[in-house]
């Protein structure tokens, strides 16, 4: 009998064949149905706001959902399966990271990065840079506490102000002036050599090649230009207030709902010489049971298990390679609306165990913890 490694094995090309294939009509009825309503609803908030203060909170649960499906959108151009078009995807890819405060050529790399090494652990840790279980045990007392807040629903809107508001704008402005400074330095050390070539010897951790300089380059001038010209149009306080606010908590919501499709009880999490890519995606992905509206929001990628098997699926044909490979994946753990609290204390990496746990169960076992360490040492 076939395991459900090799099963997925034999069908994956063909569902790939089926379903890989993505349409330029689809792609720009979502784009359009995003942000013409995104759009009238800032032009709602703005005009309810010069009423009343209160009455501007009215249109923002929906500005937020609408940025969650924004971002939706913008993961599946970086991978390319939004539009059969490259050029719609590179296009609406860039327009949707302003929007969404992301340069979205420079996620995509990262996020490809984690495509290729779902459910290694020792290579990815999620968003949340997840702890082992014997790292957790290192902290003191009063770091535990702190990584527990860190990784707790409460804190998920000042991640996602970090995540998309703070980090773009603070990597892109500190390595510029890394750059500039060193190329000057260079320039005045060695005259003669081009400007060109002393900025291409530049070396940083916030980017990896001049293409992905360029893109948060661009992607900062269009939004900080954005920022400029609503604040001329709507006022400086008014305009801060509703975009902070919405963009971190679509921001927090959207780390939410990454951190549980791969860190729920017991799921695989595998070093990297145990590690198989497909495996991973059935066991070390789960499957968010969400309600039709909540689909359409998060552009089905509650269907994260079918989304790891192949990323050139694009959203709108998720659901239905669900239904038709069912019976493949009666492993993947399913998780429904309510039950996302509780595989967010899912937070530490059993090494031992290949698998993560949650905050719950590692205390109430840690004898059982210190002894395996032990056994693994000897």
């Amino acid at each position: 009998m076939l395991s459900v490694s090799e099963s997925l094995s034999r069908e994956k090309c063909a569902m790939v064949g089926r379903y890989g294939s993505s349409e330029d009509l689809k792609g720009l009825a979502q784009i359009f149905t995003t942000l013409a309503p995104f759009a009238l609803l800032w032009w709602a908030a703005v005009r309810l706001a010069a009423i009343s203060p209160g009455l501007a909170i009215l249109p923002l649960p929906f500005i937020i959902l609408l940025l969650v499906r924004a971002f939706g959108l913008m993961h599946d151009c970086g991978h390319g399966c939004l539009f059969r078009s490259r050029s719609l995807n590179r296009a609406f890819g860039f327009v949707l990271g302003v929007v969404s405060g992301m340069p979205q050529y420079v996620w995509s790399q990262h996020h490809n990065y984690h495509h290729a090494h779902n459910g290694d652990w020792e290579k990815y840790r999620g968003p949340y840079a997840t702890l082992s279980v014997d790292e957790y045990a290192a902290l003191t007392a009063a770091q535990q506490r702190i990584y527990r807040i860190k990784c707790s629903v409460l804190a998920a809107p000042l991640a996602g102000f970090i995540y998309l508001i703070f980090n773009p704008r603070y990597t892109w402005l500190k390595g510029s002036i890394g750059l500039v400074t060193h190329t000057l330095k260079r320039k005045l050390a060695e005259p003669g050599v081009p400007l060109r070539t002393h900025a291409a010897s530049y070396q940083t951790r916030f980017w990896k090649s001049s293409r992905e300089y360029r893109h948060m380059l661009w992607n900062n001038i269009a939004l900080l230009s954005a920022w400029v010209a609503m604040s001329a149009m709507c006022g400086t306080a008014r305009f801060f207030t509703i975009y902070l606010l919405t963009v971190s908590i679509a921001g927090g919501a959207g780390i939410v709902l990454f951190t549980v499709q791969h860190n729920f009880a017991h799921s695989y999490a595998s070093d990297s010489a145990r590690w198989n890519i497909e495996t991973a995606a059935i066991e070390g992905t789960s499957y968010l049971v969400l309600p039709r509206w909540l689909n359409w929001c998060t552009v089905d990628i509650g269907y994260h298990h079918v989304h790891h098997l192949s990323a050139s699926i694009p959203n709108y044909r998720l659901a239905e390679c669900h239904k038709e490979y069912e019976h493949l994946f009666s492993s993947v753990t399913r998780l429904r609306l309510d039950e996302v609290l509780g595989a967010l204390k899912c937070i530490l990496w059993d090494r031992h165990a290949q698998r993560i746990i949650s905050i719950d169960e590692y205390q109430r076992v840690p004898e059982a913890r210190a002894e395996v360490r032990t056994i693994a040492s000897e």
